[in-house]
This record gives structure tokens, C-alpha cells and sequence, in this order.
């Protein structure tokens, strides 16, 4: 039986979608867990599923070795290690799309708060003033929101925003199609100087860390606004800091942080808490009850395709093939090095065995490539422990018809 286990409180429309597909054995848990406990769960389990806190490295993986795909029930795949995954023959599959209206949703609020100085205003109340004053106050309609990354979040954000009356400028790497009236800056500078709003929707990584620090803070707008709801390493939150404290940055929203507490009762630590013109938030774009609900459907179907099917379409460390009927008696998955002759070596196994081919793909992704092969009979041990001997075999599994 197919062991499935889901960490962090995963929605239900996940194993909403497991048990519709035959796959009954499901043990979920409430939160992440770390050391010997996880190492304990992912043992004997064929799916993993995470969201943002399960950490699943090198070494967890490696004691891991009965997992055959593993589902990020999120955006981000960077707590787990993808060359190790690969190396093993695992698939990864996120959920690029399902939380974007949240995200983007949360994006505008922000803006909007912070341009009406609503935080603070919030905050006079409470301590018992009546301040009605509409100094530092100002409509979205009319300002400019720069957003860095163009991409599924990015676009629909610059999309609400142009619905409010705002002009959209954007900035990317790579070239992109503008939607509506969005237009493409030639370098993040321009961008920086022309937008009253800045958001960031950009990947992790090398490349974007710091993206947004002492130099790039001093080319924005005298009173801009700063949005993070990517990754917590774009932003050096001490350059951030110093730039509100001395007033050229009117207000700032963050939702991911360099680190991050790792429990509900333990506190951010954080150079910007305790200012009235910062929104800080614990992670929580993609946190309603939509698009967890999306989540849990979108990375569940993808997993339940490569078990029965071998499709891995939208892996983000995989080589992908779409979903293809199955003909025959067996489908065979093959995960190996993109060397010359394995495909050669893998058909002269089954020929000189009696199968016959019915149905093969293949796809490459630098160095690995997978294959799907259908044989007109079961493949018994001897011939399955012969082609997982094949030199450059990385995994290699069967599906029943």
C-alpha cells in the first residue's frame, strides 16, 4: 500500500483527492517536525508533503529512501534539496498558481493602508487620540506601482492595481508580455525612480539577494513604499530600517523575513517592529481558506498523475511528460544520466527478454533523463533488478495497468 504522509496542517481537499484516486493510507500532522521525529515519518513513505517548514535536506531524504514523489503544498521548493531529489529519481511538484489572487489580493490592501497611513491611525485610536488629519494621506488612484517580477503574482497584481486607477511599471529579467496597460522598464533603476508603490515577487536565491538594500533604497522616490511578499533574503531589512527611520521610505509591508520563527509563540525578531508605518505579517499571502483549498486539490492531482501514470508535467526538478495513456500490460518508469545508449541499452533488456514496446516517451533535462515504456506483459523481478542494474539507472519503477 501506498504510504502517504502530509505535514503542516495540509488542507483536506488533499486527501480529499488521495482517497478518490484509491490511495487510503494518509497520516497528517498539524505542524512541521524536525530531527529524529521527521526522519521517523519519511522512512517507510512514498508521498511526502510539505509547505514551508519541513526542512527536507540531503540527509533527510537519504533516510527517506521508499519516497517516490514529494509535494510542496506551496510556491516555494527551496526547503528541499532538488539535486538530491533528482539524483534519487523523486519528483517535486509545487503550486505556482493556486495562491497568486491571495497573494496579489494582500499586495493591494497593504498599499493601500500604507498610502492612507491607516496602521497608524489604527494605532492613535487604540491608544485614544482622534486624529482626522489627511496630512501624509493619498489615493491609490493616480500613483505608480513598480513591481519587480512579472511573473503568475506579479502580473495580477499590476492587474487589480490598474482596476484602482493606478499607473503599473514593471521590471523583469526575463522578457514578459504586459497585461493590460503595464509597461516594461529597461533596468530595476528606472523602475526604482518612476514608482510610488514598490512590490517584489522574484525567486530566492544568489541572484535576488539583497535585490533591495542601501543603494537600490536611495535611487526610489522620496516617500516610497516598500511590498515583500516573495522571499525574506530580497529585502536587507537593516537598510530598510534605516531608510524609514530617516524618513525617504514613507512606510513598508512584510511578509517574509530573512528568518523566521518556527513557532506560533515565538516572536519575530526584527529591527523594524514597533514602527507605525510598517505592516508585518507572519507569512501569510497564500494563507486563506481559497487558495489552500487550491493548494490542496492542484499538488495532490499532480502527485496521484505520476503514480498512476508517470506524469510529471510541472516538476520543478524533474524532466516533464505530459499525462499518456497506458497500453499493454505494464508501464515501466525509467529515471537515468542523459548518456549515450541508455535508451539502447533499456530496449535490448526488454528485447532479448520477449517484451515487446508498445508505447515509449522520453524527456531530457540536462544531465538525467526519464523514460516511459510500455510492454505487453508483466515484468517480472529478475527483468525489473536488470534494468535497475543498467549503468546510469537512477530509480527505476513499474505501474500496473
Amino acid at each position: 500500500m501506498t504510504r502517504i504522509v502530509l505535514f503542516e496542517n495540509i488542507h483536506p481537499s488533499a486527501s480529499e483527492v488521495f482517497k478518490a484516486a484509491g490511495f487510503t493510507d494518509i497520516k497528517t500532522f498539524p505542524s512541521a517536525l524536525t530531527g529524529q521525529d521527521l526522519l521517523n515519518e519519511v522512512k517507510d513513505a512514498a508521498v511526502i508533503g510539505i509547505r514551508s517548514r519541513t526542512q527536507l535536506d540531503a540527509d533527510v531524504l537519504a533516510q527517506g529512501d521508499k519516497a517516490r514523489v514529494i509535494g510542496c503544498f506551496c510556491i516555494g521548493t527551496n526547503q528541499v534539496d532538488l539535486d538530491f531529489a533528482m539524483q534519487k529519481g523523486v519528483p517535486v511538484f509545487n503550486a505556482p498558481f493556486s495562491n497568486t489572487r491571495s497573494v496579489a489580493e494582500l499586495v493591494i490592501a497593504e498599499a493601500i493602508l500604507l498610502l492612507r497611513r491607516v496602521p497608524e491611525k489604527n494605532a492613535r485610536v487604540h491608544q485614544g487620540f482622534w486624529d482626522k488629519t489627511a496630512q501624509g494621506a493619498y489615493e491609490a488612484r493616480g500613483k505608480t506601482l513598480g513591481i519587480i517580477g512579472y511573473g503568475n503574482i506579479g502580473s495580477q497584481v499590476g492587474t487589480l492595481a490598474e482596476a484602482m486607477g493606478m499607473s503599473v511599471n514593471f521590471y523583469d529579467v526575463e522578457a514578459k508580455l504586459p497585461l493590460g496597460n503595464a509597461k516594461s522598464c529597461a533596468s530595476l533603476a528606472q523602475l526604482l525612480a518612476s514608482s510610488d508603490v514598490v512590490t517584489l515577487h522574484v525567486p530566492g536565491g544568489a541572484e535576488t539577494e539583497n535585490l533591495i538594500n542601501a543603494q537600490t533604497l536611495a535611487q526610489m522616490k522620496e516617500g516610497a513604499i516598500v511590498i515583500n511578499a516573495s522571499r525574506g533574503t530580497v529585502v536587507d531589512i537593516n537598510a530598510l530600517n534605516t531608510a524609514i527611520e530617516s524618513g525617504h521610505i514613507s512606510g513598508a509591508a512584510l511578509d517574509v523575513f530573512p528568518v523566521e520563527p518556527k513557532s506560533v509563540d515565538e516572536p519575530l525578531d526584527s529591527p523594524l517592529k514597533g514602527h507605525h508605518n510598517v505592516i508585518l505579517t507572519p507569512h501569510i499571502g497564500g494563507s486563506t481558506q481559497e487558495s489552500q483549498e487550491n493548494i490542496g486539490r492542484e499538488v495532490a492531482e499532480k502527485i496521484v498523475a505520476y503514480l498512476q501514470f508517470g506524469a510529471s508535467k510541472s516538476a520543478v526538478n524533474f524532466p516533464e511528460i505530459s499525462y499518456l495513456p497506458k497500453v499493454g500490460a505494464q508501464r515501466i518508469l525509467h529515471v537515468h544520466k542523459n548518456v549515450p545508449g541508455t535508451m539502447a541499452a533499456l530496449s535490448n533488456v526488454l528485447a532479448e527478454r520477449g517484451f515487446n514496446i508498445l508505447g515509449q516517451q522520453l524527456q531530457t533535462r540536462s544531465e538525467y533523463g526519464y523514460a516511459l515504456t510500455d510492454v505487453d506483459k508483466p515484468i517480472t523481478g529478475p527483468v525489473l533488478e536488470a534494468l535497475r542494474t543498467l549503468p546510469g539507472t537512477l530509480r527505476c519503477d513499474t505501474l500496473a495497468m
